[in-house]
């Protein structure tokens, strides 16, 4: 079966006509109408709870617009449906910057004023205050999180895990693995593994070679379960069903700190990415969008959510207010993927670079690894 799915990759890479990675589960009808609320696409568990308590509530009790949230997963596809229907039930979408760029590159988002930001408390510009790459034609940057490895502190006695690649040795850390059905982050890590500098990832990956030592590393994993919702790889290594896991840091730190999850985050090979604000083009309430976007883009929306998860600020002013966490007390700033002592190993996710090629990439992914049918995103 390996033999074949390898050959079946080789054939794509030699001519592989245009695809689609797996849709995101977005169809679900919206409540919103000329009059309703303002409804925003979101992930779900404890991002969304996050969210709730430091941005959605707030907003409702600022502005008196309610806020309806429905549960994103990921992918273009409904997005893509709905815009050439002109009936986007939603009004804003939280989603990672490497689609919304390809998004707003298809004409599926709106653009965003220069000035939809404001300024810094302190009355810094917006320019000097955000991130580099935070503003995107269609998208601000909002919060930098990780996809990172954790897993179970009695599962290897005597010993724990320290880099990326002991991942892929289930030698001396035997289990079961549980990775992301998506070729964003695995790849990576499968590089990683063999040596290959962080610098030299996706000049690799652009290569036969470079993917053919990726996905050979990942198809060598044995005892290997794949997972689309980021509730999922918590839940299995709290059922004990993996001894190690990707996941988001904030899934993974909430579990730590509100069910004494037995688990642990290993830092080395972080892979960072931005997450965005962005408004579907056609969006019932574009005006509420744009002011909602400026409310929880603000410093002090920014550091009120690191008090309920741990990613990190877009502005530097919002990084000088983060704190603790509001129900356990635990300092926020050493859980943040962006801390100096997290971030030594950490992978910057080239989102030019997935924008560009997630159509081939997720095609090859799939052939290789999940023997799944290509989709229509």
């Amino acid at each position: 079966m390996r033999a074949r799915r390898i050959l079946a990759v080789m054939a794509l890479l030699s001519g592989l006509a245009a695809g689609g990675m797996a849709p995101g589960q977005t169809g679900q009808t919206s409540p919103a109408t000329g009059t309703g609320p303002l409804t925003v696409l979101s992930w779900g568990g404890a991002y969304e709870r996050a969210q709730r308590r430091a941005l959605f509530a707030p907003f409702t009790e600022a502005t008196g617009i309610p806020v309806a949230v429905e549960r994103y997963d990921g992918g273009l596809a409904a997005l893509r449906r709905a815009v050439a229907e002109q009936n986007v039930p939603w009004d804003v979408i939280d989603m990672t910057r490497s689609e919304a760029m390809a998004a707003c590159e298809a004409g599926l988002l709106e653009p965003l004023p220069a000035d939809l930001a404001a300024p810094a408390p302190d009355g810094t510009p917006v320019e000097r205050d955000f991130i580099d790459g935070a503003f995107g034609d269609c998208s601000l940057t909002h919060s930098v999180f990780a996809t990172v490895v954790a897993y179970r502190t009695d599962a290897f006695p005597g010993r724990r895990p320290t880099e990326i690649a002991d991942l892929f040795d289930q030698h001396r850390f035997p289990g079961p693995r549980a990775l992301q059905r998506t070729p964003s982050v695995n790849l990576e890590w499968a590089l990683l593994s063999y040596g290959v500098p962080r610098e030299e990832l996706y000049r690799l990956l652009s290569t036969r070679r470079g993917l053919s030592l990726a996905f050979a590393r990942l198809a060598g994993l044995e005892e290997r379960r794949w997972w689309e919702t980021g509730s999922t790889p918590v839940e299995l290594l709290l059922d004990g069903e993996v001894a190690m896991a990707s996941g988001y840091n904030g899934r993974f730190f909430d579990a730590m700190a509100h069910r004494d999850a037995p688990i642990a985050i290993l830092w080395d090979g972080q892979v960072q990415e931005h997450e965005v604000w962005a408004i579907p083009r056609h969006a019932p309430h574009p005006e509420a969008a744009r002011r909602f976007i400026r409310f929880a883009t603000a410093s002090e929306r920014q550091a009120a959510l690191t008090r309920y998860i741990p990613y990190g600020p877009s502005r530097h002013s919002a990084m000088q207010g983060v704190t603790t966490h509001a129900d356990s007390g635990i300092d926020m700033r050493l859980h943040l993927p962006t801390h100096p002592l997290n971030a030594g190993g950490a992978v910057i996710k080239d989102e030019a670079w997935y924008a560009r090629s997630r159509t081939r990439i997720g095609e090859l992914f799939r052939a290789a690894l999940t023997a799944e049918p290509p989709t229509d995103d």
